[in-house]
């Protein structure tokens, strides 16, 4: 019922099936550890936009980039650590370094373990040695997402993390959105807004963040696509990011543990002490009605 199969085109690709539930996930451990597709009875869950991917100097525009270790963007793509100003792009270095598989299960679910560790490159703009392991697991119309993190340094190590899923849509006027807050900040203007259940999708850009949470789970309904989509975290998730550009088929709706700058600001910024280890799980679940 459940296999993983593996194949090379650009680069190496796994692709782990569920096949009673007509399931599928593709993963691509050597470009970021990132999730390319997502699948139930035949259709697409996510966007991805080929020709970016195609193209190793480019972020990846679709899928599930993993965001560390920090989500968003840095005033200048700095920040200062022991007297020592640091550069860091947005939303790090994860999603663009190659990951390492270690584990293939195939009873009882579809996973895949990836693993990320220190490098060399990572220590330049992040001064601590680190373990990350993600595993990737499918079955029926689930997705989970486990995550570890463990501090290999002998200081304690800062960090934010989060998911970037792009959701495919065909009408974004037939999106009906259950999050659990009542105001959201707009990241651009900094204005506070009250949040009614919809958005304004004549905007070119909607980038928008939602920082008081009063629960665990929110949930989009496409009524053009008869799909409703449930995302569900960890309470140490405590932000959720909406973004969406006009004219493109997508929209995110990403889990943060931590808003933008945190490793500057210190708000809600993650510690894990010398030796120890943190771990978090990302749901999501997808029902055609």
């Amino acid at each position: 019922m459940f296999a993983i199969a593996s194949h090379q085109n650009q680069y190496q690709s796994y692709t782990l099936s569920d096949r009673q539930a007509h399931s599928w996930l593709e993963v691509v451990p050597e470009r970021g550890g990132i999730v390319t597709s997502w699948g139930i009875r035949g259709q697409e869950i996510l966007y991805l936009d080929a020709e970016r991917f195609a193209q190793p100097n480019l972020s990846v525009r679709g899928g599930i980039p993993i965001l560390f270790p920090i989500c968003g963007n840095l005033p200048d793509n700095a920040y200062t650590y022991q007297d020592r100003v640091y550069s860091l792009k947005q939303h790090g270095f994860a999603r663009d370094l190659p990951w390492e598989v270690t584990e293939e299960v195939t009873q009882d679910l579809a996973g895949l373990t990836l693993v990320l560790n220190t490098n060399d490159r990572t220590r330049e703009v992040y001064p601590f040695d680190f373990k990350l392991a993600f595993t990737y697991q499918i079955q029926g119309d689930t997705l989970n997402i486990e995550q570890t993190y463990t501090n290999l340094s002998d200081t304690a190590m800062p960090f934010s993390t989060g998911l970037h899923p792009y959701f495919q849509t065909t009408d974004k006027t037939k999106l009906q959105f259950e999050i659990p807050s009542s105001e959201y900040q707009d990241q651009r203007s900094q204005a506070v807004h009250q949040f009614d259940g919809s958005f304004d999708f004549e905007s070119d850009e909607i980038d928008v963040i939602f920082r008081q949470l009063s629960g665990n789970s929110a949930t989009v309904t496409d009524i053009s696509r008869h799909l409703r989509l449930t995302l569900s975290y960890d309470r140490t998730y405590s932000t959720l990011v909406f973004w969406t550009v006009k004219g493109k088929d997508y929209y995110c709706l990403e889990p943060w543990t931590a808003a933008r700058n945190a490793l500057n600001s210190g708000d809600r910024l993650l510690y894990i002490e010398p030796g120890a280890s943190w771990q978090a799980v990302v749901r999501l679940q997808a029902t055609f009605f």
